[in-house]
């Protein structure tokens, strides 16, 4: 990446940007905030689906494995949080295949779904019916596309979406993602940019609910 031209007046700008730098470290944050903005983008990405209005001030982006039942546990209360705020909050879902090819096959089918705009149905369903193809480790690829078409899914056109570039993309995207964020578990909860820490429903809830109120103080004005 180094250029071989070597200018001496450029040269001294950057000495004197270091020492800045290091005699002042309150001006580091400033001068790095173009790379936090690129690295805050690996946690939403254009193909990511999105629960709730696209352009709500908060955003939870789950990390997300459909054969996890710890995620299926966590869905009533993500959208009961989108139904008390339907204006405020919106949930970006990032694909985790934590549960090897189970995890896969059903992330590919929901991706299908999400292109042919019956995400929340088909994912409502598998994890209604999660036991019947991802219980005990079972992988029951024929069972994921039979719950996702009764819920809405064109099964034939979806065959044909699997496999296709846009959907392998869409894969291999969300396994960088989940490598860059350092993801361990799922879900793992993001509330705008912060990672939810101490774990938990209550905490989730009440994170959210810290993050509304400090935007209508913030927009109540005087």
């Amino acid at each position: 990446m180094k250029r071989p031209v070597a200018i001496i007046s450029s040269a001294a700008l950057v000495l004197v940007a270091l020492i800045v730098a290091v005699s002042n470290p309150s001006l580091v944050g400033a001068a790095s905030e173009s790379t936090s903005s690129e690295a805050d983008n690996s946690l939403v990405r254009s193909h990511s689906p999105i629960l709730g209005p696209d352009d709500a001030p908060v955003t939870i982006v789950e990390f997300f494995d459909p054969a996890c039942e710890a995620c299926r546990a966590f869905y009533p209360l993500t959208k009961k949080i989108l139904n008390t705020y339907p204006d405020q909050v919106r949930l970006v879902v990032r694909y985790t295949p934590f549960h090897g090819e189970v995890s896969e096959t059903a992330i590919r089918v929901l991706q299908a779904a999400r292109l042919q705009g019956v995400f929340e149905p088909v994912l409502e369903a598998l994890l209604a019916r999660q036991n019947q193809w991802a219980a005990h480790g079972n992988f029951d690829e024929a069972a994921i596309l039979e719950i996702a078409s009764q819920a809405g899914l064109d099964s034939a056109k979806a065959q044909e979406q699997l496999d296709s570039p846009e959907v392998q993309a869409v894969f291999e995207q969300d396994k960088k993602d989940v490598k860059a964020n350092q993801i361990r578990q799922t879900p793992t909860f993001f509330i705008n940019g912060e990672q939810l820490d101490p774990f938990g429903m209550q905490e989730l809830v009440d994170a959210v609910q810290r993050e509304v109120e400090a935007l209508s103080e913030a927009g109540g004005g005087s």
